[in-house]
């Protein structure tokens, strides 16, 4: 099963080799050469910031790759890493880890628990991380400031640094939003309130990728929300009532929540395209992917 989601992800990402084009006024193709990776989200792609803040995970995370915790809540690799070896480059060091790091190719920002929008709750309480988008975004805005003068100051460690060219050469991912909903689930608990609070979430996301645009980035790969009523702490924290689950034991409701927010995401994302004329936008869809996966899990090999 493991060896198809690899698979799937390599497709999708050959695919943007074909969407992202130059935007220049010749109009002219040109191929798709990153140079680094800066990377928002969560735990879906974080490769070591939680765990660098707080605490190390435990075994077994990690066991069928790097045969150790690497700092992924993961038994193995996550997209990011596969992105990573895609183009040929060392997988990004989290920002937050000061042991060993190395964003001369990119830096990831993201971390487990974290949200589009400010938490006003605590990582111990909810697991919730107090590292939300715009705390992300100052990050990223740190990084690219300090980077500048240690680059020009101190020789020593330019090998460790991001060049400033590559501010504008790299692709910026986008893996988050999925504890949004899972908040909203769990603190609101009506559909039609957590329903009206998916423009605002949204809203800010577009807001971290204008802001990253002004700042010289060109090409974004946004990832929409999975199924989070297949979740296990979704199907376990209700009673199966008539209508309450599909054929696959997720809850519809929840299922429901996210693409409605996967669609109107997918709105934003067009919107942006043109407010954005020198951007190539790709939207992931990896609800379809892992739903997919869930449904089709005997024939993957459960």
């Amino acid at each position: 099963m493991l060896r198809n989601l690899g698979k799937w992800f390599l497709r999708v990402l050959l695919l943007v080799n074909v969407v992202v084009v130059d935007v220049s006024p010749a109009k002219e193709k040109a191929a798709c050469v990153y140079s680094g990776v800066f990377n928002f989200g969560d735990s879906n792609s974080d490769t070591g910031g939680l765990s660098a803040a707080f605490s190390p995970l435990p075994w077994p995370y990690g066991e069928t790759f790097f045969e150790k915790a690497y700092g992924r809540y993961s038994n193995g690799r996550l997209i990011m890493d596969f992105i990573a070896e895609k183009l040929g480059m060392p997988y990004l060091s989290a920002y937050l880890n000061s042991l060993g790091a190395n964003y001369s190719h990119g830096t990831n920002f993201a971390t487990g628990g974290s949200t589009i929008r400010q938490p006003n709750e605590t990582i111990f309480a909810t697991s919730i991380s107090p590292f939300s988008l715009d705390i992300q975004i100052a990050q990223y805005d740190q990084l690219k400031s300090r980077s500048k003068d240690l680059f020009e100051s101190d020789p020593k460690i330019r090998n460790m640094l991001p060049k400033e060219e590559l501010f504008s050469k790299a692709l910026y991912t986008f893996d988050i939003g999925q504890n949004d909903l899972a908040v909203a689930i769990r603190t609101i608990n009506n559909d039609d309130q957590i329903r009206a609070e998916i423009p605002k979430i949204i809203a800010q996301l577009s807001s971290a990728v204008q802001h990253l645009y002004k700042e010289g980035g060109r090409s974004f790969w946004i990832h929409n929300t999975g199924p989070i009523g297949c979740l296990p702490d979704s199907t376990g924290s209700i009673t199966s009532q008539p209508g309450t689950l599909d054929k696959y034991g997720c809850i519809k409701s929840r299922n429901n929540i996210a693409k409605e927010f996967n669609k109107q995401l997918n709105d934003t994302v067009s919107k942006l395209r043109t407010e954005l004329p020198k951007a190539a936008i790709t939207y992931v869809d990896v609800y379809t992917a892992k739903y997919g996966l869930i449904s089709q899990a005997t024939s993957l090999g459960n």
